[in-house]
């Protein structure tokens, strides 16, 4: 896997101009100019480098999660540093488009640099990409238009400070968009509650918990195709609960089934659930249910 340490060596192997600042590159085309735009396929490469960019699809599929989506209005892409980035010679995008790429260390010193680690997107893989609206896409170009001008212009002691506060901006649009998304992929979203929670049934009906432990979020995820950030990010905005939430509830709702059992000890319960440490489910079930194991199997135990 190749890694690029500054934003010139990755422009240099897009076959891209090198940028007018050394840890900062604004494309933006109308159809004639230079736009990051693969023209065959590439292995796995990263960089240090943040990436927005907003692309229009002529031919290929990609894919969000297991679900096709139509890209007739392009997506708004995003890619934080050391994310593993591929592509596929069969995607063929316009020339059309934006690409602001810089380097993380562009922020330091600035409220953006803690900022924009709290923006859901730029954790998500190329297939989650946002979409946008003709009427949001102008909100964005215009934008991009006033970094342009700043960038291509003589740089001074206020340019930084006027191009960081513009890719705020832009940011606060792209969440506004990105929440609008949500609201709009209710049916995907419960769709994915569903395929979540049938994960869970099969991996406890297998007998996986004694044999593998509790699955991490990140096995989870993988197994439904998409990113441990989407995952938790879609299952908060349906139920007001993370994925690690999700989780501990099931395991308490077997945990209850478990214990009601005769002659098994509180430490069989755990070892059986996939606890590596009683101690721990101990502490969990009581501040899940208010009531230690034993409490529980007092109160609630079949005579």
């Amino acid at each position: 896997m190749k890694h690029f340490k500054t934003l010139s060596s990755y422009l240099d192997y897009l076959q891209l101009p090198r940028p007018e600042h050394p840890m900062l590159s604004v494309f933006n085309s109308k159809g004639d100019g230079f736009l990051p735009c693969p023209k065959e396929s590439s292995p796995p490469i990263t960089n240090d480098c943040y990436s927005i960019s907003f692309k229009k699809f002529v031919e290929g599929k990609l894919n969000y999660g297991r679900t096709q989506y139509d890209f007739t209005n392009g997506a708004l892409i995003f890619i934080s540093p050391r994310q593993v980035l591929q592509w596929d010679k069969s995607v063929v995008f316009e020339q059309k488009g934006f690409s602001i790429n810089f380097h993380e260390d562009f922020l330091k010193g600035t409220e953006l640099a803690q900022q924009i680690k709290k923006y859901g997107f730029f954790s998500y893989s190329v297939n989650e990409a946002l979409h946008l609206s003709p009427k949001e896409e102008k909100q964005l170009e215009f934008i991009v238009e006033n970094i342009e001008i700043e960038y291509q212009n003589n740089q001074d002691e206020f340019s930084k400070d006027i191009i960081i506060s513009q890719l705020d901006t832009l940011l606060k649009y792209a969440n506004r968009f990105y929440e609008r998304q949500f609201l709009n992929r209710k049916e995907l979203s419960n769709d994915l509650l569903e395929q979540f929670n049938h994960h869970l049934d099969t991996y406890f009906e297998l007998g996986k918990l004694q044999e593998k432990g509790i699955p991490s979020i990140e096995q989870i995820a993988t197994e439904l195709s998409v990113s441990q950030r989407y995952l938790s990010d879609t299952l908060k905005k349906e139920t007001g609960k993370s994925t690690t939430e999700h989780l501990h509830l099931r395991l308490i709702d077997e945990a209850k089934n478990v214990l009601l059992k005769p002659n098994k000890t509180v430490a069989e319960v755990a070892y059986e659930l996939g606890f590596e440490y009683p101690a721990y489910f101990s502490r969990l079930f009581k501040k899940k249910e208010g009531l230690s194991p034993t409490d529980y199997r007092e109160k609630y135990k079949l005579n």
